[in-house]
């Protein structure tokens, strides 16, 4: 049995970026359009109005200052609100790969390995651009990496369950190393015409480089431990997928085929269940409170996280000990515990513990303990 470690980690982060402001300019001005063309059956009681939305409204419900995006192009258009991205011919990269690629090559830089170190390939995220062949294994191809590669989606929970699974090769002894990595473009399966949850999600491309610890040639993250946990909910949905086209009214515009949430019970349930699912974690470890430097929590809703730490932790953690990238990322659903991690860890010392998890859809829960070395 070996012991996986995190020696290398990437984020990849998109050009282009929409504000607050920028968001609610683009969406109030819709909800007018759509006012106007509805006003008749509005004044009915037949069509519900659309309220406006408000930085204030965003901030206070999730934190978030901002967002980066893989195409800006109609997201801020009231007669479009989706990103406007150009059809891609088979025979060059696809988008997901080449955001991939990009936060690959940057782990491997910063774990000192080059793609020949590299056993496996795991593309982990919440939605991917096509069901076959896999992104996974063109961004093994476009890396020059042997072995093999899959894809895998459990939402928000991708990464820490592709970390789980990639850890589980290596301490079998079946690989020396893998790449989990996550290309989320969260833009393009949100609904930017609803006002609950317009300003939610962001684009982003995380990677991990996962080794035996033998292997590591700088300062590593130890893997002690990992935990997944799922409990089925209706509560986070997307119905899109290649069956739209054999159901009646498959192919026209509906609300369902996008990111749908029922928050408030997305709150009271997931909250307590992540809770309770890293003390038990923590306690399976016998690690107490005091023991854990740092949470490394998805970046889902500010509130969220702040009653999961004080829950944790047993009081209201200090910013660093539980950081947040929410503000500027905002969602980038399985990437945003990673985005957390790859930039707030190189400050702990020598035996230092901390916890990565991420949670959604699912509902999934995944937990990683990891304890700092060099």
């Amino acid at each position: 049995m070996y012991t996986p470690a995190i020696t290398g980690t990437g984020v990849f982060t998109p050009s282009e970026t929409v504000t607050n402001a920028e968001l609610v300019t683009a969406f109030n001005a819709y909800a007018d359009l759509y006012n106007a063309k509805h006003a008749d059956e509005i004044a009915a009681g037949t069509v519900e109005a659309k309220d406006h939305s408000s930085e204030e409204f965003i901030v206070k419900a999730s934190g978030i200052e901002q967002r980066y995006v893989m195409v800006k192009d109609g997201i801020l258009d009231p007669t479009v609100m989706y990103p406007k991205m150009r059809q891609r011919s088979d025979d060059e990269p696809s988008i997901m790969a080449e955001m991939a690629l990009k936060a690959a090559n940057i782990a491997l830089e910063n774990a000192g390995k080059t793609a020949a170190d590299v056993g496996a390939v795991i593309c982990a995220a919440s939605n991917l651009e096509r069901a076959y062949p896999a992104v996974a294994i063109e961004i093994q191809d476009l890396l020059g990496i042997q072995g093999f590669a899959f894809d895998m989606n459990v939402a928000c929970s991708s990464a820490t369950f592709g970390i789980q699974a990639a850890a589980d090769m290596i301490r079998s002894g079946s690989i020396r190393s893998a790449l989990v990595i996550n290309p989320e473009i969260c833009s393009a399966h949100i609904e930017w015409r609803d006002r609950d949850c317009h300003f939610i999600f962001g684009d982003v491309a995380t990677a991990t480089l996962l080794e035996r610890e033998e292997d590591a040639a700088g300062p590593y993250f130890a893997v002690k431990s990992t935990r997944c946990a799922t409990s089925f909910s209706n509560n986070i949905r997307n119905n899109n997928g290649f069956l739209r086209r054999s159901r009646p009214d498959g192919m026209k515009d509906r609300r369902d085929m996008q990111f749908m949430q029922n928050g408030r019970k997305v709150f009271k349930e997931v909250v307590p269940m992540v809770s309770q699912h890293i003390m038990d974690h923590m306690a399976d470890e016998h690690l107490g409170a005091d023991d854990i430097k740092r949470l490394w929590l998805h970046q889902a809703n500010k509130s969220m996280n702040d009653f999961i730490g004080k829950k944790v932790l047993g009081r209201t953690p200090e910013p660093h000990e539980q950081p947040n990238i929410l503000q500027d990322y905002a969602n980038t659903s399985s990437a945003g515990s990673i985005i957390t991690f790859a930039k707030h860890s190189a400050d702990l010392k020598d035996g230092d513990h901390g916890l990565i998890c991420s949670f959604g859809a699912g509902y999934s829960v995944g937990s990683v303990l990891v304890e700092k070395h060099g």
